[in-house]
């Protein structure tokens, strides 16, 4: 097998082939979370997973495909991920399809080179933001978009066995190349900087947190492009540490490098680049509620928000919401994931939506969600409103106090079915009502973590801080350290 500098990577001669096609070790739960497949590297996410998702991945691309294409394959720093796109990259092979692997790229990347070239589909290893011992599959679409649900569906009852088996299903006379093309990537750059041709940034002192991850090449690129200073933290790949105390759900470092530098703001990504978080100049965090609530007003003033309409998910603050709302804007919400905040965007025409996490897409520029776009495009409505972020942020809107709790419970049966927990829910029903119109309670199961996440939110900040640790330690209880008997649903 040829290095990554060699031209192409055919034959598949990887010594450790026969395991792919040893027994699997599957969950009860469902592969296919909210984003893909995601989970800790072993038993159950390996190279033998990954050669199955690949070839059944690309069976289903041939029956949805009227001509033949590639597969773009690319990844992000985890030491984990050679192993999974080898995996993924000989199943491929044994359907018959060719891959592009373009290497270390954002996720974003993945979707835009898909969608523009003659690819069929396209895989992202990565989990986002998740710690180094993670790791995850994301499949796309021809169009770049996350392949819909049913199709998923369709790959997993084939993983499964429902299908036969890949000796039987693998046509012997069709075998794919894997070709390395990671000068693709040059077209995913331009792509960004193309509509922001008039945008000259000199004069901006930026600071980016790359976490080690995805974005260690791409963002500083285009920064730099575009005429800003650029100091750079956690500017290397590096599987070790990908996500580890920095990146877009640990913003300190970044805040801190932002006044000591006495930069403008600061940006900080997660490990695969799909997302960002911005922080102001006195390092305060101005994540994607907030950037909904400044992008949002930007286009509208350029007439370019129809309707005054965005998409956010049910974690939007209510403090942004009711914002907008006294400004003649609408939001609607969604359940938490990109791919219900971009059904939601496609079914009304809506040209901007994301999530409070950063995960921000405006359709005008591209159909799925990208920190570095978002970032940049930020940067340069700061730069042309002649304020700074700081000013910006303070003429925005005042967040209601919002608390977040992740309570770990290993049993995905428990934790996906919380709502037979008797005892959660009353207490949940006296929150509710504690709160009145003046606050909410949201309790959901992570769709990438095995955490039951208990969110609570009111003007008065006492309220939020009991309520919160009143809700976690009840499930604490019941759900871990003392299970109830679970209520039929």
């Amino acid at each position: 097998m040829k290095s990554p500098k060699g031209k192409s990577l055919s034959n598949f001669r990887i010594q450790s082939l026969n395991s792919f096609w040893d027994p699997l070790t599957l969950p009860g739960s469902k592969l296919f979370g909210t984003d893909g497949i995601r989970n800790r590297v072993g038993p159950f996410l390996n190279s033998r997973l990954a050669y199955h998702v690949g070839f059944w991945f690309g069976q289903v691309l041939q029956s949805q495909s009227a001509q033949s294409g590639p597969v773009i394959l690319g990844q992000d720093s985890r030491n984990s991920g050679h192993m999974l796109v080898a995996g993924l990259a000989a199943g491929l092979s044994k359907a018959g399809i060719d891959v592009w692997q373009v290497g270390l790229c954002p996720t974003p990347a993945v979707a835009y080179l898909t969608r523009h070239s003659e690819a069929i589909g396209g895989i992202m290893v990565s989990a986002s933001h998740n710690p180094p011992e993670d790791n995850g599959i994301k499949v796309f679409g021809a169009d770049g978009m996350k392949l819909e649900a049913k199709l998923q569906d369709q790959i997993e009852n084939s993983i499964r066995g429902q299908q036969g088996e890949i000796s039987t299903a693998a046509d012997p006379n069709m075998s794919g190349q894997s070709i390395w093309r990671s000068e693709l990537i040059n077209q995913y750059v331009a792509s960004l900087l193309t509509p922001l041709a008039d945008v000259d940034l000199h004069g901006l002192r930026v600071v980016l947190d790359l976490a080690w991850g995805a974005a260690v090449y791409t963002a500083p690129t285009v920064f730099t492009a575009l005429g800003a200073e650029v100091i750079s933290l956690h500017e290397q790949p590096d599987g070790d540490r990908i996500n580890v105390h920095c990146g877009s759900t640990h913003l300190d470092a970044l805040a801190q490098a932002v006044q000591l530098h006495r930069a403008d703001l600061g940006f900080a990504f997660d490990g695969d680049a799909d997302r960002v978080i911005a922080v102001d100049s006195h390092g305060r965090s101005v994540d994607g509620d907030y950037i909904l609530y400044l992008w949002g007003q930007h286009l509208q003033a350029m007439n370019q928000l129809p309707g005054k309409n965005l998409v956010s998910t049910v974690m939007a603050n209510l403090g942004f919401e009711r914002a907008w709302v006294n400004l003649g804007g609408t939001l609607t919400r969604t359940p938490v994931g990109d791919q219900h905040v971009h059904t939601e965007m496609m079914i009304q025409g809506i040209v901007l939506g994301g999530e409070q996490s950063g995960h921000i897409l405006c359709h005008r520029f591209s159909l799925s969600g990208d920190g570095v776009l978002t970032a940049l495009h930020l940067a340069a409505l700061v730069q042309r409103s002649g304020q700074t972020l700081a000013e910006l942020r303070d003429q925005s809107f005042r967040p209601y106090p919002q608390l977040l709790k992740n309570v770990r419970i290993e049993d995905s049966i428990r934790r996906v079915n919380w709502q037979s927990c008797e005892a959660l829910q009353n207490s949940v029903a006296k929150a509710i009502e504690a709160m009145g119109n003046q606050g909410r309670v949201l309790v959901r199961a992570s769709g990438t973590e095995p955490f039951l996440r208990i969110m609570v939110e009111a003007e008065c900040p006492s309220l939020v801080s009991y309520w919160a640790e009143e809700l976690s330690q009840t499930a604490q209880r019941y759900l871990v350290e003392q299970p109830q008997t679970l209520l039929s649903v």
